[in-house]
Order: structure tokens, then sequence, then C-alpha cells
């Protein structure tokens, strides 16, 4: 799944909204991070850099709220959800100056698939060598 999280709950609704626009059925939850949706990975490439972009724009809006809201007390942060194999899900926390150079260079489906790669990498080591496998 392609997972989403948005910081405030009128971003969170729009973007739903924006979704069921484009014919998608998000699966939705809050946390106590923030307000969750997630996708089906099997997008379209160009419906997902649609999506992306649309995702962009409320990030950047929530970012301002949230520094408006909290003045001095917000901090810049940023991190990456980890599924494990039992299932739960992780968060690694990412300097927020990395994350933005790596999203500048791959989209956040991509990073996903890149962190799924080494966590399973992690929890099932193959000490072969790549050419053997």
């Amino acid at each position: 799944m392609l997972e989403y999280i948005l910081f405030d709950e009128h971003s969170w609704r729009r973007f739903i909204d924006y979704l069921r626009q484009l014919g998608l059925d998000p699966e939705t939850s809050v946390a106590e991070e923030g307000w969750l949706i997630a996708l089906p990975e099997d997008l379209d490439e160009a419906l997902d850099v649609k999506i992306e972009a649309y995702y962009d724009q409320l990030l950047e809006g929530d970012e301002a709220a949230v520094a408006k809201r909290e003045g001095e007390a917000h901090l810049h942060a940023a991190g990456v959800n980890v599924t494990l194999a039992d299932g739960r899900i992780v968060q690694a926390v990412i300097d927020p100056k990395l994350m933005q150079r790596l999203l500048g260079a791959v989209s956040p489906r991509e990073l996903g698939e890149f962190v799924d790669a080494i966590a399973a990498a992690v929890e099932n080591p193959d000490e072969r060598p790549l050419c053997q496998r």
C-alpha cells in the first residue's frame, strides 16, 4: 500500500475528496501522528504523478499551518514508515533536508520500495553475493 500522512484534518478530507474524484477508494484512518490515507501500489504512473503533486501541495499547506499554530515549538521533522514482516509499522526518523533531497530525485513510491527492500534484507539476511541470487 502507498501511505500518505497529513497533519491537518481539513487537508486530509480534501485529499480524500480529490482521490474519490479520481475514481479511487482510499483507506483512511486517524493515528496519533496524524491523518492517514492508503492506496493500492498498482496505480497508473500518470495518476500517481497527479496524486503526488496534489499531496505535496497539501503537505506544504499543512507545514505552514502547523508552523503558524505552534510558533517556536514547531520543529522540522521527517520520517518514513517501515513495514516489518510481522505487520508492524515503525517510523524511521530522517533528516528533513535529506528527505527533501531524496524526494527531489525519487517518488514516494520508489522511496517506499527502497525502504521495503532494506527492511526485508535486514529481517531475512541472505549472505550470498548478488550474482548468486
